[in-house]
């Protein structure tokens, strides 16, 4: 073995890492009875490859021919041009000659080419991991089930569903009242912001707005990008023309006509729109249903992975919990100088099928009537979401820190939960419930104040809904109660200094953790646990 080796170091000194690529490469190539090329043999290419200097052309030529072969593309070569060709869509990569690139081309398919900057920023930096990254969005744009006919076909009622949403989104979404939710850039339109159509980018449509708080955002936004995935348990029909009625007219609930499907020029096929969901988005089992309901396309229980919900929130938050364990979650949580709270998530109380939950990171649909529908449920939900996971963060258990008891509640419209507390100025328990009907809406009652529950309710509600978080308003609730036990003067404005001074503390914190959105209403008097 010591000659073997000793000879081929003599063989191989004198070559340049060129020469040795290319060796590699045409010993990856060779015919094998196994279809996938040696795994360890790409791997130890692939790290070669990034750190080997590329300084000139053919080092590029190189690093992009395994990206290509990475994701899937086909590698061609003219001159000084590389082209990654994939079927509904191609790059043309310009090099120079000390390794540089020039121009980055995208050319959809039937469409002339025209300059990726996205593109090409990564490969003028030489950084070709985030280069594949950026491919791989792009290609899950184009990544569209069937034969070539067929990918044509459904690229084509893709694009014409593009251009409808386009036309639609900037309409601004009425309440039952008919008066306006409050003016916001994405979650007082239909289904959202859609982002301007590009080629090199998936089309995509921001759904929920997280409140800001002093120019800080409590969440992330949530996003969605449309796609188009297999169905192969029924057909479904794409619509090849517009269906947006010129000019644009809607309904008495806001809501644009449009023509149905059947109405115009379409082709089926096993196949359904679809949104993908950035990030996943975990969904109670009831706004699934109703999702279903409003779309007709169902996504069978098989291929969902309900667990207990509050477990699915607590992912993000706490590492040691998993959809598997339904013991109690205990998270404690800074809320202002010293003060700190401690939220148990009882597992009994979350337990029941009923709480159970799936987290989705796509949602099918046929028809673009159906996103306004779909978004309203997804932007509740995400209220939700945001609401308990304020409750939720890694730092360890305190045992100085006061606890407060978190629990589902049934009798609500939508969806709520009840905050089981010991109040501060008396040896007694309070309960605030939290419901939430819809994504804007939250109302609150309060249990166990004997003076000045109505006032406080408006109060903690209104700072809740400003910054999404449980603990800023009950840290709130308990500064004010014993003021309201003991005033004759129970007014309660809907904002003062200290909560302010909660609301901004809360937000920075915030951003450097985590959140999400939701819905509820009347209930009856929740249990006081102990």
């Amino acid at each position: 073995m010591n000659s073997i080796l000793s000879q081929l170091h003599s063989k191989y000194a004198a070559k340049t890492w060129n020469e040795t690529f290319q060796l590699v490469r045409r010993c990856m190539e060779k015919p094998r009875d196994d279809s996938t090329p040696c795994q360890p043999l790409v791997g130890s290419l692939q790290r070669l490859q990034e750190v080997f200097n590329v300084s000139s052309m053919n080092a590029t030529r190189s690093r992009l021919e395994v990206v290509a072969k990475q994701q899937g593309m086909g590698f061609h070569l003219s001159e000084s041009t590389c082209y990654l060709t994939a079927d509904l869509f191609y790059l043309e990569v310009a090099l120079l000659p000390g390794g540089g690139v020039d121009e980055v081309k995208v050319a959809p398919h039937r469409q002339s080419p025209f300059s990726s900057h996205s593109l090409l920023q990564p490969l003028r930096s030489k950084d070709f991991a985030e280069f594949s990254t950026k491919l791989k969005d792009l290609i899950s744009q184009y990544d569209i089930p069937g034969d070539k006919d067929v990918k044509f076909q459904l690229f084509t009622a893709l694009q014409h569903l593009g251009k409808d949403l386009q036309a639609i989104c900037q309409l601004h979404r009425m309440a039952n009242d008919d008066e306006r939710y409050e003016k916001d850039k994405i979650n007082d339109s239909l289904f959202g912001s859609v982002v301007a159509d590009k080629a090199d980018f998936p089309l995509t449509i921001h759904l929920y707005s997280p409140p800001t708080v002093d120019g800080v955002n409590v969440a992330d936004v949530q996003s969605a990008q449309l796609a188009v995935m297999s169905s192969t348990r029924q057909t479904h029909k794409f619509a090849m023309a517009s269906v947006v009625l010129l000019p644009l007219q809607l309904d008495p609930r806001g809501f644009p006509v449009l023509s149905a499907t059947s109405d115009v020029a379409h082709e089926t096929f096993p196949a359904c729109f679809v949104l993908r969901l950035k990030p996943p988005v975990p969904l109670l089992r009831s706004f699934v249903e109703n999702i279903n309901h409003i779309t007709g396309v169902a996504v069978p229980d098989v291929d969902l992975q309900w667990a207990q919900f509050g477990n699915l929130l607590a992912q993000d938050s706490k590492s040691d919990c998993s959809p598997e364990v339904e013991l109690d979650a205990f998270f404690t949580l800074p809320v202002g100088g010293d003060a700190s709270h401690t939220y148990v998530f009882p597992g009994e109380a979350w337990a029941a099928s009923r709480h159970a939950g799936a987290v989705m990171d796509a949602v099918p649909f046929t028809h673009p009537a159906h996103l306004p529908h779909m978004v309203e449920v997804l932007r509740h939900q995400c209220a939700v979401n945001t609401l308990l996971r304020s409750c939720m963060s890694p730092h360890p258990v305190s045992d100085c820190a006061r606890h407060f008891e978190v629990r589902p509640e049934d009798d609500v419209v939508g969806f709520g939960f009840s905050v089981t507390f010991q109040r501060p100025d008396k040896d007694s328990l309070a309960t605030l419930l939290v419901s939430i009907p819809g994504c804007q809406q939250i109302t609150c009652r309060l249990f166990g104040a004997e003076i000045g529950a109505s006032a406080l309710e408006d109060n903690v509600a209104g700072i809740i809904k400003r910054c999404m978080s449980i603990p800023v308003g009950l840290q709130a609730l308990l500064e004010k109660m014993p003021r309201a036990e003991s005033s004759s003067d129970l007014r309660v404005p809907t904002e003062d200094a200290a909560s302010s001074s909660l609301l901004s503390q809360s937000a920075l914190e915030k951003s450097s953790t985590h959140a999400s959105p939701g819905g509820a209403a009347e209930a009856h008097l929740p249990p006081l646990t102990d």
